[in-house]
């Protein structure tokens, strides 16, 4: 007679150093715990563990994209489906209590109650490398605020002489001005200690400001790379194209519907009607760093899309307020960004612009006046930095079908 193999589910409650395991059957019997540190061998023992007690149905895992990193990534690599778990409330763990092994079975119990869990985002592949240097990037744009806020607040409280100096200077020729400045010998003590200390942090902001420059076109080209459709998009640039995809994750499958791509964003539409007034507010949940992304590519858009300035007008109308716009402007944004993220759309190679232009004996005066556009757009078009894929589509179509040769 053959044996059904028992079903199991196991909890993970995860930790810097060790991670503590969990094991339920399908009715919520507990099985046993463990614990087991955060190395290569404690993944195997844990996969091992798990296995023990029959056919591993899924196991539900505390900050998949944190602390279970690692066990989350390896137990994918060994077959074993992963789903990411809430920690629970605070009023329930008042009355329950806490510890790691009542952590670890709430976690058992949570991803046994429903199919209907996250699943964990893709730890490896391009999009995991965009996250590592947009992280990088963000620090460096930081550091530097923070270095010329620095600078500035200095120059207040600094003596007159240096003060009327850099007074009149902007941003562009006071940085350069301050890192090549030489406190004369004949100056006192105060004030060469003053221009010593101005210069080095002017040093430093020229070094953030080349740093952020080179990450910047590392994460570019892996943009483009990921999604070149995305980065074309009007409004849409670097920085906030890499946000988006790092907030979809490499494994774009997960994402159920652009309503939930919308909520993972904030931008889903929340009631928030009383009394005789029916209305929506902005969702304050959601990856705020994806809904400060799809923020900007709104005021963007707002100013130099006509078509959103046209919706705008339209939502006007309709008696809505400025909050209310913004909301739905955000909301058709992630609708697109959902599109394009889900089925990327063939895009022009800017890199083959230029030489076409060359090739049809064409110079950019000519194709700005032709496409009514300035020849500073020609330019940027073809160095890569016109994000407008309907604008590159037209003036690649315009080239093909032009020939000045004789």
């Amino acid at each position: 007679m053959t044996m059904i193999e028992l079903e199991v589910i196991a909890g993970i409650d995860t930790h810097a150093d060790t991670h503590h395991v969990a094991v339920i059957d399908t009715t919520g019997h507990r099985l046993g715990d463990a614990g087991f540190p955060t190395t290569l061998k404690g993944y195997k023992a844990i996969a091992a563990y798990i296995a023990a007690f029959g056919l591993v149905r899924r196991v539900g895992v505390e900050g998949t994209h944190s602390y279970g990193a690692g066990i989350t990534q390896h137990l994918k690599d060994s077959g074993v489906r992963v789903v990411e778990v809430i920690r629970p409330n605070r009023q329930v763990r008042r009355m329950q209590g806490k510890t790691d092994q009542v952590d670890a079975y709430a976690a058992a119990s949570a991803a046994l109650a429903t199919d209907d869990h996250p699943e964990p985002k893709q730890l490896d592949g391009l999009v995991e490398a965009a996250r590592y240097i947009h992280a990088a990037r963000r620090s460096a744009v930081k550091a530097r605020t923070a270095t010329r806020v620095q600078i500035k607040s200095l120059l207040v409280t600094a003596p007159e002489q240096i003060r009327a100096r850099y007074r009149s200077a902007a941003d562009t020729a006071l940085f350069p001005a301050l890192a090549r400045s030489r406190p004369a010998s004949e100056e006192n003590m105060l004030t060469r200690t003053i221009m010593s200390s101005l210069k080095s942090l002017a040093r430093r902001y020229q070094h953030l400001t080349a740093e952020i420059d080179v990450l910047e076109a590392d994460l570019e080209q892996l943009v483009l790379q990921i999604n070149p459709g995305l980065a074309q998009t009007k409004g849409i640039g670097t920085v906030t194209a890499a946000q988006l995809l790092i907030t979809a994750g490499g494994n774009t499958d997960r994402l159920k519907s652009e309503a939930s791509f919308a909520a993972l964003c904030g931008t889903s539409p929340i009631p928030a009607s009383s009394g005789k007034t029916t209305r929506h507010r902005l969702n304050r949940g959601g990856d705020r760093h994806a809904n400060s992304a799809l923020h900007q590519i709104a005021l963007t858009r707002m100013t130099y899309d006509q078509r959103t300035r046209d919706y705008i007008q339209r939502k006007q109308q309709e008696g809505k307020g400025t909050k209310e716009i913004l909301r739905c402007l955000k909301r058709a944004i992630a609708r697109e960004v959902f599109t394009l993220i889900i089925s990327p759309v063939p895009v022009v190679d800017y890199r083959k612009l230029r030489p076409l232009r060359q090739e049809r004996g064409l110079i950019q005066v000519q194709a700005a006046a032709a496409l009514g556009v300035s020849i500073a757009k020609i330019s940027l078009a073809e160095n890569g930095r016109v994000h407008d894929a309907t604008f590159l589509t037209t003036y690649e179509t315009w080239l093909r079908n032009t020939d000045l040769t004789p």
